[in-house]
């Protein structure tokens, strides 16, 4: 009986009329656009960007080379070489991220017992020839002292969570 019922329905195109109504009620709403460069979409302070690598408020890096981020990294896109200072402390003399590997996890922030690396809320970055979307050790450093405020801000926001 139910397969009679089902037949009649499918030639009466019920889903097909409800499916219009729905199309027809949204059709005559006011529309909402965002003017892109202009206005912003609001971003959520756990938005994860552009890396960084950030700094002691002394000014010496935080990143102790304990190679965390790059074992826990799921599409192998940072790779870091360190050696052994003369006062027995370790750095990274290499800390690159390939982003065209990257799939902004957030992996790497979470295993960083140091807060080094963080990825920030930055989204709007470009490259224009293929070398450069290896990000090095420098240009995540001045990242990083370029956006330490918002960086700072954001980790505050977000510490009730972690």
């Amino acid at each position: 009986m139910g397969a009679i019922t089902h037949y009649f329905k499918s030639l009466m195109l019920k889903e097909l009329l409800v499916g219009l109504s729905l199309t027809g009620r949204y059709f005559f709403r006011p529309k909402y656009t965002l003017r892109y460069p202009e206005e912003k979409a609001p971003k959520s302070n756990r938005f994860r960007g552009l890396h960084a690598l950030r700094r002691y408020p002394n000014g010496e890096e935080r990143c102790i080379a304990c190679k965390l981020c790059e074992a826990v990294c799921p599409a192998l896109a940072i790779t870091i070489d360190s050696e052994q200072r003369a006062d027995g402390t370790r750095r990274t003399t290499r800390y690159e991220i390939d982003l065209f590997k990257c799939i902004f996890c957030g992996f790497c922030e979470e295993s960083c017992p140091v807060d080094s690396i963080v990825e920030t809320d930055i989204s709007e970055y470009h490259f224009e020839t293929r070398g450069e979307n290896v990000v090095g050790k420098q240009q995540l450093l001045a990242i990083g002292d370029r956006f330490e405020k918002q960086i700072a801000a954001a980790r505050a926001l977000d510490a009730p969570y972690r």
